[in-house]
C-alpha cells in the first residue's frame, strides 16, 4: 500500500475499529488512484475523545504533502454510522487532497486561497463518490452567505482569521461559513466548463477558479 497506515494508541485503543478503517482508506486511495496518479501518504490514525466534528464523531488534517491524520472519538454517538455511510471513506479523500495540493500549488495563504483549497477538496469528493456535500459545505443559507461575502481586499490580502471563517471561531462569522463559500465557489467554476481532466482538481490557481465565481457567487466582487 502507497499509503502508510500509523497507529497512535496512547490516548486510546484502536484495535476493534482497524480492519475497518483499513479498508475504508483503501477504498478512498483506489477511487483517487482512479482519477489522479496517488503519492505516497502516510496517515496517522488516532482516538481523540472531544476532538472530531461532533455530527460525525470523525476528523481529519492535512499536515505536509505526504502526512496527514484521520482522528476518530469510538464513543461519539455518530461515530458508528459514519463508519457504514461513507464518511470515513470520504474523509481520507478530501485529506489526500489537501496533500496533493500542498505538494503543487499549496493551501495558500490568504482567505481565497484557503477558500479554494477547500471548496476543491469538497467538489473533488462529491464527484469520486457522486455524494452530496456535507453539513459543512451547505451550513448556511443564500442569504446568509450573501450577508457575509468578503470583500476583495479580505479575500486576496494575508492575516484572515481561519477559525473565524471557518469554524465559527469568535460569532463573527457563521459556523462553517468557509467551507459552504469554498464549496460554491468551486461549484461556480465547475459550472462554467472547467476542464477537470488530469491534475486540475489538485494544481488550478485559486485565481483561476475565483475569477469564475466573480460573476456568480461572488457577484459583488
Amino acid at each position: 500500500m502507497t499509503w502508510r497506515l500509523h497507529w497512535l494508541e496512547a490516548s486510546g485503543d484502536l484495535g476493534p475499529w482497524r480492519s475497518t478503517i483499513a479498508d475504508e482508506v483503501e477504498i478512498a486511495r483506489k477511487v483517487v488512484a482512479g482519477v489522479l496518479p496517488v503519492s505516497p501518504l502516510d496517515i496517522l490514525v488516532q482516538r481523540l475523545p472531544g476532538a472530531v466534528i461532533p455530527e460525525t464523531g470523525t476528523t481529519g488534517q492535512a499536515m505536509r504533502p505526504g502526512l496527514f491524520s484521520l482522528t476518530i472519538d469510538p464513543d461519539n454517538p455518530n461515530f458508528a454510522h459514519s463508519l457504514q455511510n461513507g464518511d470515513l471513506r470520504q474523509t481520507v479523500a478530501h485529506e489526500a487532497h489537501h496533500c496533493m495540493r500542498m505538494a503543487g500549488p499549496g493551501y495558500g495563504w490568504t482567505l481565497g486561497e484557503a477558500l479554494v483549497s477547500e471548496g476543491l477538496a469538497g467538489q473533488f469528493v462529491s464527484r469520486l463518490f457522486s455524494s452530496p456535500p456535507t453539513p459543512w459545505e451547505c451550513a448556511v443559507t443564500d442569504e446568509v452567505l450573501a450577508a457575509h461575502l468578503p470583500d476583495n481586499a479580505t479575500l486576496v490580502g494575508d492575516g484572515h482569521d481561519h477559525r473565524a471563517w471557518f469554524f465559527g471561531f469568535g460569532g463573527r462569522y457563521p459556523r462553517w461559513l468557509g467551507y459552504t463559500l469554498g464549496y460554491r465557489i468551486v461549484g461556480d467554476w465547475l459550472e462554467a466548463g472547467a476542464d477537470t481532466g488530469g491534475e486540475t482538481w489538485v494544481n488550478i490557481p485559486a485565481q483561476e477558479v475565483i475569477k469564475a465565481a466573480r460573476g456568480r457567487t461572488l457577484s459583488n466582487l
